[in-house]
C-alpha cells in the first residue's frame, strides 16, 4: 500500500538528518523543517517573533522543492491526503562533524528493501552539488501479496554556483514508481494477474534559476525556469514548461514593493489532448509603521481550463496586517486575498496513484479568502501558532471511486462554489536542541452544494511528535497521526437506504478513522558507523485511507548507514 510504503519512506527521511547532522564536515547549519500536515507550508522556528522582515534569500537548500504559488495563505490545506506523503523532516540536532556522504540500506517484512546514496561536497564558498538516489520497493502488500507490491526509485541532482552577489543553479530529479490497482472485488472465482493491474509512472523535472545572495541589496529576485514530464502505463503524458519569478525592491529602512509571479503551460495527451496555459502576478507594496506591518496589492491570474463555471480570468485582493502585540512575544495577523492553484498530474499522482485514465484536470480558483490568527512565543523553547482561513473555492477536486471500475478513482468536481472552513493549530516545544515535543492539527469543513459529500477529504487530521537525541550516541524519534473518516462510493445493500428493497446500490460509503503510531531509532556504533530501526503503522490496523484500498499492518525495517 503506498501510504505505509511512503510513511516508511517518510520515517526514513526523518532519520537522514541525524545522518546528515552527524555527516557534516563544516559546522555548517543543518536546514530546518518539521512534521507539516498542510500542503507545503513549511513553519521554521525562529527564537523571535517578528512582525517585519526585508526580503531575505535563505542559504542554499541540498534537498528539492516543489514549485511554490504565488500566496502561501492561500494554498489548499491538506491537498496530499496520505499522511505518510505529509510527513517533512523534523529539525534535527547538530552532532559532531563527520564527512558529507553517506549510504543507507535496509530490510524489512513484506519482502522490503530500502537503499540510499547521498553524495555531495562538502560546504564551498564557490559552489554546491550533490547526487541523491533512493530507493524503497515491497514485493508483497495487504492483498493478495504480489497484487499489492510497490516500487519507487528516484535519482535528484542538484548544482550551483556563487559569483559575487548573483547565485546560478540546477536541479534534475528523474522518477519510476509501480504501483498496482489492488482495491478489485475479491468475490470472485478468478483474481486478476499482478500484471493486468499494474500502474507506472516516470517522473522528469529540470529547473534553472538565478537569484540574489546579497541580503543588502536594494533588489532582491529569484528567477527559476523548468520542466516536468509525467508519463503513466496508460500511454498518458503530460509536459509542463513553466517559470518563477520572487522580487521585490526596497524602497526605505521600511518599505519596499514586491512583485511575484507564476506562468505555466502544460500539454496533456491521452484519449485527448489538450493545452491548458496558466499566467498568474501578484504586485504588492509593503510598509511598517512602528508595530504595524502592511501589504496591499492584488492577485491577478489567467488559466485556460473551461471545466464547470469557474471563470478563467480571477482577480483577488491581496491584503495583509500584522501587528506586534508583545514585542518579541505576539503578533496578531488579518488577511483578505485568493489565488488560483496549478493542479497537475504530476503532482495528483504522488497523492493519489490509483486514477483512472482520462481524468480531467483542473486548476482551483480559491477566492475571495479571509484569514486571521496569531504566531507567539511565550517562553523561549516554546511556539505557538493559530490561524483560521475561510475560502470559497470553485473546482476544488475531490476523488471517487470510478463508476466503470470501483479500483479506481475519478476526479469529481461541485459544479458550484464550495465553502472551506480551515482552522489550523500547533504548539511546539524545542529544549535546547535535545528534546522536542509538537502537536499540530486541522479542521477543514468542507460545504458542498451538488456533491454527495467531500470525496476522501477528511474533516480532521493531527500529529503528535517528538524527538529526543540522548548523548549524541542515540535519537528517538515518534510520529502519532489520526486521521477522522471521509468517504468514498461502492456498493451497499439498498435495505439500509430503504428498507423495502434488498439490491445492493451504489451509494457513499465512509472509509476508516486513522490513527497511525510510527517510531523510530538510530544508534552510532563507530564514528563512520550507526544502525537504525523503524516501526510503521505499530497499532496495527489495516486501515482504509482510500475505499478498498487497506494499508499494511506493522511493518518494521532494520538497516545500517556508512558515512565517508
Amino acid at each position: 500500500m503506498k501510504h505505509k510504503l511512503l510513511a516508511a519512506a517518510a520515517l526514513l527521511t526523518t532519520t537522514v538528518p541525524a545522518t546528515e547532522a552527524w555527516a557534516q564536515k563544516t559546522r555548517g547549519k543543518i536546514e530546518d523543517a518539521e512534521i507539516e500536515i498542510v500542503k507545503e507550508r513549511v513553519n521554521e522556528l525562529p527564537e523571535a517573533t517578528r512582525n517585519f522582515e526585508k526580503v531575505k534569500v535563505e542559504a542554499p537548500t541540498k534537498t528539492t522543492e516543489a514549485v511554490g504559488y504565488t500566496y502561501p495563505d492561500f494554498r489548499l490545506p491538506a491537498d496530499k491526503l496520505n499522511p505518510s506523503v505529509r510527513v517533512l523532516t523534523i529539525r534535527q540536532e547538530e552532532l559532531a562533524p563527520l564527512t558529507g556522504n553517506y549510504l543507507k540500506a535496509a530490510i524489512g517484512n513484506y519482502g522490503t528493501a530500502y537503499g540510499r546514496a547521498y553524495l555531495h561536497n562538502t560546504r564551498s564558498e564557490s559552489a554546491s552539488y550533490g547526487l541523491d538516489f533512493q530507493h524503497l520497493s515491497s514485493s508483497r502488500g495487504p492483498i493478495d501479496k504480489k497484487n499489492s507490491s510497490q516500487a519507487q526509485t528516484s535519482l535528484g541532482l542538484n548544482g550551483e554556483t556563487y559569483s559575487g552577489p548573483v547565485a546560478l543553479g540546477a536541479k534534475v530529479d528523474l522518477g519510476r514508481e509501480r504501483y498496482n490497482f489492488y482495491g478489485y472485488n475479491r468475490n470472485v472465482a478468478d483474481l486478476p494477474t499482478q500484471d493486468s493491474i499494474k500502474q507506472v509512472f516516470k517522473r522528469a523535472a529540470l529547473k534553472v534559476y538565478a537569484r540574489n545572495r546579497a541580503q543588502d541589496a536594494a533588489f532582491q529576485y529569484d528567477l527559476g525556469l523548468g520542466f516536468n514530464y509525467w508519463s503513466d502505463y496508460y500511454q498518458a503524458r503530460e509536459s509542463n514548461v513553466y517559470a518563477t519569478l520572487r522580487s521585490g525592491y526596497r524602497l526605505g529602512e521600511t518599505s519596499r514593493v514586491s512583485i511575484n509571479g507564476d506562468v505555466s503551460f502544460i500539454s496533456h495527451k491521452d484519449s485527448l489532448t489538450v493545452s491548458r496555459p496558466f499566467v498568474q502576478v501578484t504586485p504588492a507594496y509593503e510598509v511598517t509603521f512602528n508595530r504595524l506591518a502592511l501589504s496591499v496589492g492584488a492577485t491577478l491570474g489567467y488559466t485556460g481550463d473551461t471545466i464547470g463555471r469557474a471563470r478563467q480570468f480571477n482577480a483577488y485582493p491581496a491584503v495583509r496586517a500584522a501587528y506586534t502585540v508583545t514585542e518579541d512575544k505576539f503578533v496578531a495577523f488579518a488577511g483578505l486575498g485568493g489565488a488560483i492553484q496549478r493542479v497537475t498530474m504530476y503532482d495528483l499522482t504522488t497523492e493519489n496513484p490509483w486514477l483512472a485514465p482520462n481524468v480531467r484536470v483542473a486548476d482551483t480558483r480559491r477566492g475571495p479568502t479571509l484569514y486571521f490568527g496569531f504566531n507567539a512565543t511565550p517562553a523561549r523553547a516554546l511556539q505557538v501558532n493559530a490561524r483560521v482561513t475561510l475560502a470559497n473555492d470553485r473546482n476544488l477536486y475531490f476523488y471517487n471511486n470510478s463508476r466503470r471500475d470501483s479500483s479506481k478513482f475519478d476526479l469529481v468536481y461541485d459544479p458550484k462554489a464550495t465553502q472551506l472552513v480551515n482552522v489550523h493549530g500547533e504548539i511546539i516545544y524545542n529544549a535546547a536542541e535535545q528534546f522536542r515535543l509538537g502537536f499540530k492539527a486541522d479542521y477543514n469543513g468542507y460545504n458542498v452544494k451538488t456533491l454527495a459529500k467531500a470525496f476522501h477529504r477528511p474533516a480532521f487530521q493531527s500529529v503528535l511528535f517528538g524527538t529526543y537525541n540522548l548523548y549524541d550516541k542515540l535519537l528517538l524519534g515518534g510520529e502519532l497521526y489520526t486521521y477522522s473518516s471521509s468517504y468514498g462510493t461502492g456498493l451497499v445493500n439498498a435495505s439500509r437506504i430503504d428498507p423495502g428493497f434488498s439490491p445492493k446500490i451504489r451509494a457513499p460509503r465512509p472509509t476508516d478513522a486513522v490513527i497511525d503510531l510510527n517510531l523510530r531509532a538510530d544508534y552510532r556504533i563507530m564514528e563512520n558507523l550507526s544502525i537504525f530501526a523503524l516501526g510503521n503503522n505499530l497499532i496495527g490496523k489495516k486501515y482504509e485511507r482510500f475505499l478498498n484500498y487497506p494499508v499494511k499492518g506493522i511493518n518494521v525495517l532494520a538497516g545500517v548507514t556508512y558515512d565517508f
